[in-house]
């Protein structure tokens, strides 16, 4: 008779107890399956969206990722609550690993933000040449976390993108060219018109000058042992180096060659 009651009392709260959760069980299990539905069908449409917006191929499985994983998250929330099950532990435990985890990962999780700016903001491309963090090439990759320049000396330049998007960056191919200036010194008594028809000669004669914007050439300052020139033409941005190397030296052949004066070493 003991072991019957016993057996009687368990099936009683049994019974209470699936009474109790039963439903709530019901609806969670049919949260989830739709749940996981929606979230298919979500993921094709952000898939979509984003091909049709041409976001960086770089970006796509990031924020598909992120999304997708927040969804995930949201949905078990949704589904444990609805059960019944307290959260409130399982909230403290995840906020404090939250903190600790983004205290140790501060520097990655800034490269981090400052790649995706760079991605979706665009300040510079593939092949462009940019002037940043004291650096000057050319750049071959873009990554979430570092970007990759080439120098014209052929050195491998890897700049960490949080301080790269947080400084100044100089984009010196995008607007198509590039002006190229220097300075020439030459003394009071050389005459300035033969000057600047040798220098105008020199330009006419390198074929890797652009004929618009047009060249010029004129005295910019005078100093007390020197007449100063300035020489501005606009070139390519791939043939910046070369061209003043190869017009520097046509002046200063030229000049010269026609005697005109240097001013003399103090």
């Amino acid at each position: 008779m003991m072991l019957e009651k016993k057996l009687n009392n368990f099936y009683d709260q049994a019974y209470d107890w699936l009474f109790a959760i039963g439903p709530r069980l019901i609806i969670g299990l049919l949260l989830l399956f739709i749940g996981l539905w929606l979230i298919k069908k979500l993921r094709a449409i952000l898939r979509a969206q984003m091909s049709k917006r041409q976001v960086h191929s770089s970006l796509q499985p990031f924020f598909q990722s992120l999304f997708i994983t927040a969804l995930y998250c949201l949905l078990i929330i949704l589904v444990v609550t609805t059960v019944g099950v307290p959260i409130s532990v399982f909230a403290t435990i995840v906020g404090g690993f939250t903190v600790a985890i983004g205290l140790a990962l501060s520097g990655t999780f800034q490269n981090f933000a400052g790649g995706v700016l760079i991605l979706l903001l665009k300040p510079f491309e593939l092949n462009d040449s940019i002037q940043a963090q004291g650096q000057e090439g050319m750049v071959t990759a873009i990554q979430i976390f570092y970007t990759v320049l080439s120098t014209a000396d052929n050195k491998t330049v890897i700049i960490p993108n949080g301080k790269l998007f947080n400084e100044v960056i100089v984009n010196v191919t995008r607007e198509g060219k590039r002006r190229l200036d220097f300075e020439v010194k030459l003394a009071y008594a050389a005459d300035v018109d033969t000057a600047k028809k040798i220098m105008f000669d020199a330009i006419s004669s390198t074929k890797t000058i652009l004929a618009k914007p047009a060249p010029r050439v004129g005295i910019i300052s005078l100093e007390v042992d020197s007449v100063k020139y300035t020489v501005n033409v606009w070139v390519q941005p791939a043939e910046f180096l070369n061209t003043k190397i190869e017009l520097q030296e046509k002046i200063i052949k030229g000049l010269a060659a026609a005697g005109v004066n240097f001013p003399k070493p103090g």
